[in-house]
């Protein structure tokens, strides 16, 4: 049987970064390999400030990619910015982002998607599609596919890397504006052929709150997950990140990995490396934390006003190779997320399995994420509780100067989550729903 196409509309795609790309672009790498070749319509290679050039390497060289241009009203601000380190989330963006939740739905990026929609008729019209994938975040993209869905009839699978935004990270300013939250969802959910949501709680949560309007077995859960990196690149580049500064092994090394944007748990973090330091000193001499990627400049200040200056560096957004060598590295990979939101699994929870090491999560107990660490063996204690937190740092700590590194400790259950794995069960859904259509 012949290659099908996919169209797949999503803002994030290489060269732009950050936890949101890694799904897709490993779904448009290892669909090929089932039948399924892709088009996507993305965002502009300028409309986000984190970029990552390293990824456009993993683009598969038959992936037909069409950029919409002209981002959000963020965008053109964002962009003098991406220069800096760190953002402030106070001042302009603040400002920018409240208006946003009162005049702009049901995201900043809805103009984008308008935009994105018409490029993607466009490309259907030219013919060759077989078949629709939207992924969020934004929402609006899923608002895009509805309506291609309603024009065009192609089978379209709608994908929520996290829950509906404006009704879960974000309150809704009003109740009007809730309801058109609930409706837009709504309309969505019954819409498409499937819905994938990348947790289990996001996909039982979401088919309750649809009602009885979504058939049973339309919500699935499709997990996120990650890429194995080539062994003898990553023992190469791991021996390179641990030798920095530290020739003689005598560094006690945490990592954050990830966005550190809107977690008061970076906070709570700071403050339980505080109180360690202040009964136990000594440590200050062998501890280092790295807390890599997009940052709010107030959680540096905070390190800063704490006397952490030295022992917790900000490198900003770093390449996902060098920050694949630096999670094996470590001594301890540290994991929190914004608060209030139970049905979001980082991405990172997948690669820090994957490298091993201990983990130490700020989580609700109940929270699903906190099952799998958990499960990778690592511990989870409550979020805002800095004396707990700098307890189990401490014991970490005391364990290495004891018996030196812990050993490398990867999950059975992990293979499953392999992209290449996922992108196969992606591939299933979309034979069902293509075939259904004929």
């Amino acid at each position: 049987m012949s290659a099908r196409r996919l169209l797949v509309l999503c803002y994030f795609y290489p060269p732009l970064a950050g936890g949101g790309v890694h799904r897709v672009l490993g779904f448009t790498r290892h669909l090929p390999a089932h039948g399924w070749r892709c088009t996507v319509v993305a965002a502009g290679e300028g409309d986000y400030w984190v970029t990552d050039e390293s990824l456009r390497a993993a683009i598969p060289a038959d992936t037909e990619v069409i950029r919409v241009s002209g981002g959000t009203p963020f965008s053109s601000w964002l962009r003098l910015r991406r220069g800096d380190r760190g953002r402030r989330s106070g001042g302009t963006y603040s400002g920018l982002r409240a208006l946003s939740d009162w005049w702009l739905f049901p995201d900043p990026y809805a103009g984008w998607a308008a935009r994105a929609r018409r490029a993607a008729e466009r490309r259907i019209g030219e013919g060759g599609i077989d078949a629709v994938l939207t992924s969020s975040p934004p929402d609006s993209v899923h608002l895009a596919g509805l309506a291609l869905r309603r024009r065009f009839h192609l089978p379209w699978v709608a994908d929520f890397r996290d829950p509906w935004v404006g009704l879960s990270f974000r309150r809704p300013p009003t109740e009007w504006h809730r309801r058109r939250h609930l409706a837009a969802e709504r309309a969505v959910m019954e819409g498409a052929d499937v819905v994938l949501a990348a947790s289990r709680t996001h996909a039982v949560a979401a088919a309750a709150r649809s009602e009885a309007r979504v058939p049973e077995g339309r919500v699935r859960h499709l997990p996120n997950g990650y890429e194995p990196a080539g062994a003898g690149a990553a023992s190469a580049a791991t021996r390179d990140v641990a030798g920095e500064g530290d020739r003689d092994g005598g560094t006690f090394r945490l990592l954050f990995s990830g966005t550190l944007s809107q977690m008061p748990d970076t906070g709570t973090f700071l403050d339980a490396l505080h109180d360690w330091f202040a009964h136990q000193p000594e440590a200050r001499r062998r501890v280092r934390v790295t807390l890599a990627g997009p940052f709010e400049q107030e959680y540096a200040d905070r390190a800063v006003a704490l006397g952490l200056t030295g022992i917790v560096a900000f490198p900003g957004p770093l390449g996902h190779a060098d920050v694949r060598a630096r999670q094996r590295a470590a001594d301890v990979l540290l994991l929190w997320k914004p608060r209030d939101y139970p049905t979001m699994v980082p991405g990172k929870l997948y690669e820090y399995a994957d490298a091993g090491r201990p983990i130490v999560a700020v989580l609700p107990a109940d929270d699903e994420a906190a099952e799998l660490v958990r499960r990778a063996g690592g511990e989870v204690t409550p979020p805002g509780d800095r004396r707990t937190l700098a307890a189990a740092l401490e014991r970490r700590y005391q364990a290495w100067k004891s018996s030196g590194r812990a050993p490398d400790r990867r999950p059975d259950w992990l293979d499953e989550h392999t992209r290449a794995a996922l992108s196969a069960r992606l591939a299933a859904v979309l034979d069902e729903t293509a075939g259904a259509a004929r």
